[in-house]
């Protein structure tokens, strides 16, 4: 989309969005539907012009590369035994769901009744949360206008939305030691899954993929084309929201009025008669504000930072899902590894995309799911698995060359808990990013428990004739405290960054945002993102993230209502 630039005399907008992420776009578009309000949209990458964005296996030349990615790093981690990690985000229009896995992934109900215990306020509940996945959603079981039972008394429509901007699709592709695989996982007890998204994800299946005819569908096709023609939405690429404005009022109450913004070369002040919302995700948010002096006074004090407001939580509570790899040779079977290893293989691939938008090409990172939980004693699912018909050393690496699968699984729930700080007081040096993986006894023993899962899985009937090999982490390795040493050897994120500015209840000390997302003891802003979950979903972060913006947009909508009635 073409950025539109206002007046140089009159930088003034109703509303600030800083960052043009999936919770920035989505806003933007709500916000920007009353053509009386004036909305500024920031986004520090460029336009999503590059083609490798569009095509579902081009997260492979996003991740990593400046063009897409804020190139981030961990700080070395004891728990993964001193290794730090990649860790990506987005930095183009649509942000993260322009390089993300593109899976449609709500969480659990039981996740919002957290939240809604957390926050003290029953919006967040999933009864509440529901009308606001769904008010996006065009899910393509309900493209034939027809409406599928899902078991007693529901209808597919009771979970799912049509019409809207986010469109979900099946995927594009079959292999046969996928379906092997599936069946493995039902014969380990792990229960077949018709719907992901209904709130309680336990089971096997194929994940839906925010696709539309085998492109990936991003935020910013979704929610800023069909703005394109309002004229009261200006959206700036290329343009760096250097600090926030603040000022003091009557009372001694702080009130955030503009946005400093390094663009073309100079800083230009916007400034904003409603509110300046941040998206910038969980860690450009966090860091955002640290950097204006919101945040612990000890690190602000530390950098030479002024100290605007003491908000202890701003930077904490990080948490994210990291993945153990562990990969199988197979025999007797096509995987990627070898059709992706010839010059006929690649033609095929390339030439299957071109006609008809399907296989290898149209794959996300992950094809197959499952929801499982770690032992009999657990409550619910609290291990997902992510299994793929190739192998590789590590994302942006190249396949291996002989016959291998690889079956990832994650601890839905860690409670590991990291960090988001500023390292100066120079907006250009990135932040100190250390998530404290595997620092928990509990973390380390689902660690364990989940590798041992997947070799029961892989020793079922249903894939013997594939004779699978254990090949990582290696079938050497068998107690806890190897396990969970190997885990820090070979596990990753999976990039899903969350928790880093928690809603809370008023009595939270830790709380930066309150259920309606203001941040507390600053009028005028507010946090619209990732980084605003007081917990970690059951799932992939994207969804959520959406749902999020969604409630926000109605919440910041009536709240500038009722002002303007008051």
């Amino acid at each position: 989309m073409r950025s539109r630039v206002s007046s140089p005399t009159n930088h003034t907008f109703d509303y600030v969005v800083v960052g043009a992420g999936s919770a920035g776009c989505l806003l933007a578009n709500r916000l920007s539907r009353d053509p009386s309000k004036r909305i500024l949209l920031l986004e520090a990458g460029k336009n999503d012009n590059y083609p490798w964005i569009h095509i579902p296996v081009g997260y492979l030349y996003c991740i990593g590369n400046p063009r897409t990615d804020w190139l981030y790093k961990t700080e070395p981690d004891a728990g993964l035994n001193g290794r730090s990690l990649r860790y990506p985000r987005g930095k183009t229009l649509g942000g993260c769901s322009s390089i993300n896995g593109m899976i449609y992934m709500r969480g659990q109900a039981r996740d919002y009744a957290n939240w809604a215990a957390q926050t003290g306020d029953d919006a967040w509940a999933w009864a509440n949360v529901l009308p606001d996945f769904k008010a996006h959603e065009d899910h393509y079981r309900l493209d034939a206008g027809e409406d599928p039972p899902t078991g007693g008394n529901s209808r597919f429509s009771d979970m799912h939305g049509h019409g809207g901007e986010w469109r979900i699709e099946k995927q594009r592709l079959s292999w046969e030691i996928l379906e092997a695989f599936a069946e493995a996982a039902v014969e380990a007890g792990i229960p077949r899954s018709i719907d992901f998204n209904s709130g309680d994800n336990e089971g096997v299946g194929y994940f839906e993929v925010n696709q539309k005819s085998g492109w990936r569908w991003n935020t910013s096709k979704a929610f800023l084309r069909p703005a394109r023609n309002r004229t009261n939405l200006v959206i700036w690429t290329e343009a760096q929201a250097e600090r926030l404005l603040i000022e003091s009022g009557p009372q001694g109450r702080k009130r955030c009025v503009g946005v400093v913004v390094q663009r073309g070369g100079r800083e230009v002040t916007v400034r904003v008669d409603g509110e300046v919302i941040l998206s910038a995700g969980a860690i450009g948010s966090p860091q955002i504000l640290q950097l204006c002096g919101i945040g612990p006074a000890g690190l602000l004090q530390r950098h030479g930072i002024p100290v605007e407001l003491n908000l202890p939580g701003v930077g904490e509570n990080l948490q994210d899902h990291l993945q153990i790899r562990a990969v199988f040779k197979v025999s007797g079977v096509k995987t990627l590894n070898t059709l992706a290893n010839s010059l006929f293989g690649k033609a095929k691939i390339g030439l299957e995309y071109a006609l008809r938008r399907s296989g290898p090409m149209s794959m996300s990172p992950s094809q197959l799911g499952a929801f499982a939980r770690s032992d009999k004693g657990q409550p619910y699912a609290n291990l997902e698995y992510h299994v793929q018909p190739l192998s590789l050393d590590a994302f942006g690496e190249p396949l291996h060359t002989v016959p291998a699968i690889t079956a990832s699984v994650c601890n839905l729930n860690p409670t590991s808990r990291g960090s988001v700080r500023v390292r100066s007081k120079r907006g250009s040096d990135a932040p100190a990013i250390a998530p404290n993986y595997l620092s928990t006894a509990e973390d380390r023993q689902i660690a364990a428990d989940s590798i041992r899962q997947i070799r029961t899985i892989v020793s079922q009937p249903a894939l013997a004739k594939y004779k699978p090999v254990e090949w990582k982490p290696g079938v050497e390795f068998q107690s806890d405290a190897e396990l969970a040493k190997l885990a820090g050897d070979i596990a990753n994120t999976i990039f899903h960054p969350v928790g880093t500015t928690k809603m809370g209840h008023d009595g939270d000390a830790m709380a930066v945002v309150d259920s309606h997302l203001r941040v507390r003891g600053i009028q005028g802003l507010r946090v619209v993102d990732a980084g605003i979950m007081p917990s970690i979903t059951s799932g992939n972060t994207n969804a959520p993230t959406l749902m999020i913006a969604e409630k926000a947009a109605r919440l910041i909508i009536r709240e500038a209502r009722a002002r303007g009635h008051a």
